[in-house]
């Protein structure tokens, strides 16, 4: 997620009555090689949203420390192998992205031989997200989506939010919650909306979405309301 909040008068609007924001990676994006988003098919890593801007991944990799990106491969992808990880990686100057996975693959099944293929993919997958995060700053622009919301929304208006791992839908729940509390939103969602086992055969990657929605209350102050 690259996110730029605008607010509803800078495109003519007083306020908005429904939002709708989906915060999954294009998936043009992630099937080039070329953007280094995926090790499915080899290519630099880079894995920035805007490549005219930032750093990239390779660059960040080379530039924190071992502590650092255990802290956050733990922060941004809830890693179980955090600390092994970093370490992995921190083994050697990595640049593409068939070069990740292999340290992160190799390293994990040589010193935890008994973790099962699937874990140690999915170590690798969570690698890749931690990374692609902190390259975009992607929790902290929904985290001013979410401090937004409320003044950006007529009194009574809704919002529908689409994440795709835990840390995004941790912070879209606890934000609605807080909201709840404190009288901003009058209801929101107890429980996430998931995809139907049909759209999940159509579509393998609709699996990690989860929706949750949020309604203003009537007469509400939002954020940034007067």
């Amino acid at each position: 997620m690259d996110a730029h909040v605008v607010a509803p008068a800078a495109v003519g609007l007083a306020a908005a009555d429904v939002i709708l924001a989906d915060l999954g990676v294009s998936s043009m994006q992630a099937d080039t090689p070329e953007r280094g988003f995926s090790y499915k098919e080899a290519g630099p890593l880079d894995m920035r949203m805007d490549p005219s801007r930032g750093e990239p991944a390779s660059e960040l990799l080379a530039r924190l420390s071992e502590e650092a990106l255990a802290s956050l491969l733990t922060m941004n992808a809830d890693e179980p192998h955090a600390r092994l990880i970093a370490t992995l990686l921190k083994q050697k100057a990595l640049t593409t992205t068939h070069g990740v996975e292999r340290q992160v693959r190799t390293g994990l099944a040589a010193a935890l031989p008994t973790l099962e293929k699937t874990d140690v993919k999915m170590s690798v997958r969570r690698t890749f997200q931690a990374l692609r995060i902190e390259v975009n700053g992607e929790f902290a622009s929904l985290d001013s989506l979410l401090q937004s919301l409320p003044a950006f929304r007529a009194p009574g208006g809704r919002v529908v939010l689409l994440t795709f791992h835990s840390g995004e839908d941790r912070r879209v729940k606890n934000a609605f919650k807080a909201g709840y509390r404190a009288g901003v939103y009058s209801a929101v969602a107890n429980e996430v909306v998931r995809s139907r086992k049909e759209e999940t055969f159509a579509n393998r990657r609709a699996s990690a979405a989860k929706l949750r929605w949020a309604v203003r209350a009537p007469t509400g102050y939002g954020i940034g309301s007067e």
